[in-house]
């Protein structure tokens, strides 16, 4: 079974803060989709959680490292996390 450290960006602090957001999967988190993910993070476990978060989320869930992300996307997140 896949775990969520298995996947690019997701490290044990990230991975608790995901388990504690009611995410204990890779497939549960591509299910949820990096927003709704970050959400839930942010409202219930890290009021703080930031944009490289979020980042690593979508990165995440797309199977590649944050810093692959094509740029469009990562434009879409930053005005997404501006708009919270």
């Amino acid at each position: 079974m896949e775990k969520l450290t298995d996947l690019p960006n997701i490290g044990p602090r990230l991975a608790e803060r995901l388990t504690q957001a009611g995410i204990g999967t890779p497939d549960q988190l591509r299910e949820t989709g990096a927003e709704e993910a970050f959400l839930r993070i942010r409202t219930q476990v890290d009021a703080a959680a930031c944009l490289h978060a979020l980042e690593a989320l979508a990165g995440a869930a797309a199977g590649v490292r944050k810093s692959l992300l094509p740029p469009e996307r990562k434009a879409e997140l930053k005005t997404w996390f501006r708009a919270l």
